[in-house]
């Protein structure tokens, strides 16, 4: 038998933090969310990534505080929320945080989302209740690039999709085959060079990817995560201001494949997609930053984050 973790097995899976968790009943989904900053604030809901849950924000969230009443989730399949067999897509995560914000935060909140928690930070922008958002920052989306079939710039499969149909083959739906060590030995062939050459080799797997549900990486490697939420209709009807943070990107000369989230090519697109729909979109370039700025340098996270949301209160 491989190795098991999630909801059914929380001692081998879970781990304290240094906030309060809470959990809330979506319908569909009981979410896992953590929550900072006093409730006279203005509300913001921070959206974490594939495989991240929502303590990827614990160093950001401090400093948040002091101007945000927040509120960080762990999406459906990710951290102590629910695993929802057959039912991962953008347009079922994205309502899980409609009704979010309807029985938790309860007013207009801002929303900012990493990677794949940026697309449904578009997602919110594009298709919440009226009034629900106030302003929407994409860190570093895929957006076009984690499509499979996309109408900009290199699909999923020119990029990071190596990793996902590694993920769901030794990993399996819900940790069903848990072989990590069949992983490890498969990853150098497996994998793009440069996926492989970062990826971990620990005798167990990393936090992160022990509080994850493998079924979203199969579910993005087949394209069923987007299949109803094309992204080019989803970013012509934003409905508020955007900023949009870009970070490392390169392309490969030989291949053409994608290193990195969305190509320049991809954000151009987005930009030119919000901007039609009658929206501000603030771009900032950082070129030199990793996948997660809140992650690596919380306090720049945070103070782009502030300083934007001030021009809009």
């Amino acid at each position: 038998m491989g190795l098991r973790f999630g909801p059914d097995y929380p001692e081998q899976t879970y781990i304290k933090h240094a906030y309060p968790e809470h959990l809330v009943d979506l319908g569909d989904v009981k979410m896992n969310y953590a929550v900072a900053g006093d409730a006279s604030l203005p509300a913001l809901l921070l959206i974490p990534g594939q495989s991240e849950s929502w303590w990827g924000y614990e160093q950001a969230m401090p400093l948040l505080a002091k101007n945000f009443h927040v509120h960080a989730v762990d999406l459906r399949g990710q951290g102590r929320s629910s695993r929802t067999p057959g039912r991962y897509t953008l347009d079922n995560m994205g309502n899980d945080l409609v009704r979010f914000i309807d029985i938790v935060i309860k007013r207009p909140t801002f929303v900012s989302g990493l990677s794949s928690g940026g697309v449904l930070s578009a997602w919110l922008s594009a298709y919440a209740k009226p009034a629900q958002i106030i302003g929407a920052h994409y860190e570093d989306p895929p957006l076009f690039h984690s499509e499979v079939d996309t109408s900009c710039g290199q699909s999923l499969r020119q990029g990071v999709g190596s990793m996902f149909a590694l993920w769901s083959k030794y990993l399996g739906d819900q940790w069903s085959i848990g072989d990590w060590e069949g992983m490890k030995a498969a990853a150098p062939t497996e994998l793009l060079p440069w996926i492989a050459a970062a990826f971990p080799q620990s005798d167990e797997p990393p936090q992160n990817l022990k509080e994850y549900d493998p079924e979203w990486a199969r579910a993005f490697h087949t394209g069923t995560v987007a299949a109803s939420c094309d992204h080019a209709r989803m970013l012509q009807s934003v409905k508020v201001p955007v900023l949009f943070t870009h970070h490392f990107r390169r392309v490969d000369e030989s291949s053409g494949f994608l290193m990195g989230a969305l190509s320049d090519v991809q954000a151009a697109r987005a930009k030119e997609l919000v901007t039609s729909a009658g929206q501000p979109f603030d771009y900032k370039s950082f070129p030199a930053m990793a996948h997660s700025m809140h992650g690596q340098d919380p306090n720049l996270f945070a103070a782009t984050l502030i300083e934007w949301a001030k021009t809009l209160l």
